[in-house]
């Protein structure tokens, strides 16, 4: 093999190793599903978010909150913290209160989800969250420079189970299903802030086996503005 042939050879790996690089690091949309496990309403939108979070270029994820365990069954993966996040969106969505099941995408633009093809038609009309690069550096995430919303934004920590989880349901609304769940989140946590500098925050380590997303969001209930996940 001549050394022009061996030269071409190199930049064309250099090139298809340069465009990887590239798919990998594509915006993500933001698909949160808030829904219980003592809401009747809620599988056909269990059912809509696992349909869609295998597509590439979409991070979905279940928060399940607490609200409906009084009817008789405690949400075994509901929590204070997530019922907290839906009620912070509902007043720039419009919304008088909190419902399941509700889908917000974005941040910023939200629906029941319920209906065939509703999350889709969502995703495609919101679009990738446009806000500053993220990448995970070894124990640390790393936020590059860019506009921060009057100032600063908030960076979330999500520890969430990839893939689909079946939970038979023993009362309540339910009682005798067994409701299938995509990429149920575990625990949410506030890392820092962002101010529009770039930056590096520390990155607890995950256990059990959780994947991990970062989030970068207007502060109280606002626009996600970034995110990644592993």
């Amino acid at each position: 093999m001549s050394r022009k042939l061996i030269a071409l050879s190199g930049l064309l790996a250099a090139s298809l190793l340069s465009s990887i690089g590239t798919a990998f690091a594509q915006p993500l949309t933001v698909v949160e599903l808030f829904t219980s496990q003592g809401c009747s309403s809620c599988p056909p939108a269990n059912a809509n978010l696992i349909k869609v979070k295998d597509q590439p270029g979409v991070l979905a994820l279940s928060f399940n909150v607490t609200y409906w365990d009084y009817l008789g069954w405690k949400d075994t993966f509901g929590r204070e913290e997530f019922t907290q996040r839906q009620v912070r969106y509902e007043p720039s969505l419009g919304r008088s209160g909190p419902f399941t099941p509700q889908v917000v995408v974005n941040g910023g633009a939200d629906a029941v989800g319920a209906a065939p093809g509703e999350i889709e038609q969502l995703i495609s009309s919101s679009g990738h969250a446009k806000g500053p690069s993220l990448s995970f550096d070894g124990g640390k995430i790393s936020i590059g420079a860019g506009s921060a919303p009057a100032g600063r934004a908030d960076v979330w920590l999500v520890r969430y189970n990839k893939g689909v989880i079946e939970v038979p349901v023993a009362r309540g609304e339910n009682t005798g299903r067994t409701l299938p769940h995509a990429n149920v989140v575990h625990s949410l946590e506030k890392l820092g802030s962002w101010s529009g500098d770039a930056t590096t925050l520390p990155l607890p380590a995950a256990s059990g086996g959780l994947s991990t997303a970062v989030l970068v969001q207007t502060p109280g209930g606002g626009p996600i503005l970034a995110a990644v996940a592993n």
